[in-house]
C-alpha cells in the first residue's frame, strides 16, 4: 500500500475519531436538561439523541463546504495539516471533557485548522471570509441563545403560564421538553457532524491533489456513524455540568431552552455557519435561569464555561501550528 494512501486513511481514522469524540462530548447538549427534569431517564435521553444525532447529520452539508473550502484553500490541503488540526481538536476536546467543561469542538477544529495552515503558509493562505463567518456564528449564537429564552419564557408566562395550575404546566411541559429534546439532538447532528464531512473532504483533496466541491456520500455516511455511535457513548462529566450545576431546572426551563437554542442552531445549519451546539445551549439555559433571578444561576459555573471558550481559540491555533511543526519534523 503507497504511503499517500496510508496516510489518507490514517487522516479519516483521526477524523471519525474526532466526530465519535465530539459525539460524547456533546451528548450533554442535547440531553442535559431531559435528564435534569427527569422527563426521560439517561438510558432514554442518550438513544434519542443518538439516533436523531444521525438523522441530523444527513440532512444537508452546508456547514461541510464552508470547512472543506472557506478556511483555508484547498490548493494548500496537504494530509500533514488535516492531521495536524485534528490532533490539536482532539487534544483540547479530551482534555476538556476530562476537566468537565462543555467547549467548543467546533471551533476548537476551526482554529486548529487556521493554526495548522498558518504554520504551513503563513497568515496570507487564511481565509478571512470564512474566518469572519465562523467568529460571526461564535458570538452571536450565545447572545442569541442567552436573549431567545428570555423572551420566549416572557411570552409563554404571559400568554398561557400564568392561567395553568403549576402540575398542569409540569405535566404539560414534560411531554412538550421530549420534542424540544429531540429537536436540539437533530440540530446538533446537523451542525456538528458536518465539522467531520468537511475536514475528511479537505483531506479528500489533499490526497486527489485537486479541489472536491461536493461531500461524497461515503464521507457523509461515515461521519453521521460516527457521531451517533459517540453520542450512545454519552458523556456523563459534562452532563453534570450543564443539567445540575448551572442552574436548577424544571421541564418548563428545558423547553424553553432546547427549543430556543435548536431554533438558532438550525438556522446557523442552513445558512452554512459553523455555530457551537454548546455556547448555544449553554448560554440558553442561562437566560431561562435568568428569568428565575439572577441569584438562580450558579455564575460562579458559568463563568468557567465562559473562561474554556475563550481559550479554546488561542489554544487551538498554537496547537495546530505546533502539531504541524512536529508532523513535518516526524517526516
Amino acid at each position: 500500500m503507497e504511503p499517500l494512501l496510508i496516510g489518507f486513511l490514517v487522516i479519516i481514522f483521526l477524523a471519525l475519531a474526532f466526530d465519535f469524540i465530539n459525539g460524547f462530548h456533546d451528548t450533554a447538549n442535547a440531553i442535559a436538561t431531559s435528564v435534569a427534569t427527569k422527563v426521560l431517564t439517561p438510558a432514554q435521553a442518550i438513544a434519542m439523541a443518538a439516533v436523531l444525532n444521525v438523522v441530523g447529520a444527513l440532512a444537508g452539508t452546508a456547514v461541510a463546504k464552508t470547512i472543506a473550502t472557506s478556511i483555508v484553500p484547498q490548493e494548500f490541503a496537504t494530509l500533514q495539516l488535516t492531521g495536524a488540526a485534528l490532533l490539536s481538536a482532539i487534544v483540547w476536546n479530551l482534555f476538556t471533557w476530562w476537566k468537565g467543561l462543555p467547549s467548543s469542538s467546533s471551533h476548537a477544529l476551526i482554529f486548529s485548522l487556521v493554526g495548522a495552515g498558518v504554520a504551513a503558509g503563513g497568515w496570507g493562505i487564511i481565509i478571512p471570509k470564512g474566518v469572519q463567518k465562523t467568529l460571526t456564528g461564535l458570538f452571536t449564537s450565545p447572545v442569541l441563545g442567552f436573549i431567545v429564552p428570555i423572551l420566549l419564557m416572557t411570552l409563554l408566562s404571559w400568554l398561557v403560564l400564568r392561567w395553568m395550575k403549576p402540575r398542569t404546566v409540569t405535566g404539560t411541559f414534560r411531554w412538550l421538553q421530549i420534542g424540544s429534546a429531540a429537536f436540539m439532538a437533530f440540530s446538533h447532528g446537523g451542525n456538528d457532524a458536518q465539522k467531520a464531512m468537511g475536514i475528511m473532504t479537505f483531506a479528500l483533496s489533499a490526497y486527489l491533489g485537486t479541489q472536491v466541491e461536493q461531500v461524497p456520500l461515503w464521507i457523509i455516511l461515515s461521519a453521521a456513524a460516527a457521531m451517533g455511535l459517540g453520542t450512545a457513548m454519552g458523556g456523563w462529566r459534562i452532563i453534570k455540568t450543564m443539567g445540575f450545576k448551572v442552574v436548577d431546572l424544571k421541564p418548563v426551563d428545558g423547553f424553553v431552552a432546547e427549543a430556543s437554542a435548536a431554533a438558532i442552531i438550525t438556522g446557523a445549519t442552513a445558512l452554512g455557519i459553523p455555530v457551537s451546539t454548546t455556547h448555544t445551549i449553554s448560554t440558553s439555559i442561562m437566560g431561562v435561569g435568568t428569568t428565575k433571578g439572577f441569584r438562580k444561576v450558579k455564575w460562579q459555573v458559568a463563568g468557567r464555561i465562559v473562561q474554556a471558550w475563550v481559550f479554546t481559540i488561542p489554544v487551538c491555533i498554537v496547537l495546530g501550528w505546533a502539531f504541524h511543526k512536529a508532523l513535518l519534523l516526524l517526516g
